[in-house]
């Protein structure tokens, strides 16, 4: 009876408030991830949040806004750049480390007469392995 009470006759005015609840729990989700992936607060200020998360869902998120909203996207743009930065380094260790880098440093030594050839071909095999 519940669920009869809460939808409307009207399929447009249920989508409707369907898409509301979905945008509040999402809204929700981000507060959570946020508030646990933040590493400056207090693990005690983290309990009250969650806390007041739980007891007051809707005010509480709104607070939550307001309150920490400011340092949500600053702290969502630190995340997101270090895990650029992560993968960025992950694609160049993974391309080789940079062996045309190496080999060339390798050629530019050999014609400076600074290595001998049989070195050259070492350095350019270590390079290529």
């Amino acid at each position: 009876m519940i669920l009869a009470d809460l939808a409307s006759s009207n399929p447009f005015l249920l989508m409707l408030e369907f898409f509301f609840f979905f945008i509040f729990i999402m809204i929700f989700v981000q507060c959570l991830v946020d508030l646990f992936a933040d590493h400056e607060e207090s693990g005690v200020k983290k309990a009250i949040w969650l806390l007041c998360l739980i007891v007051a869902l809707p005010l509480t998120v709104f607070v939550y806004l307001i309150v920490r909203g400011p340092g949500m996207a600053k702290r969502n743009m630190d995340r997101q750049k270090q895990a650029n930065e992560q993968f960025t380094a992950m694609v160049q260790s993974s391309a080789g480390g940079g062996s045309a880098d190496q080999i060339a440093k390798a050629k530019e030594l050999l014609d400076a007469g600074t290595i001998t050839p049989a070195e050259f071909d070492a350095m350019k095999a270590k390079a290529l392995a």
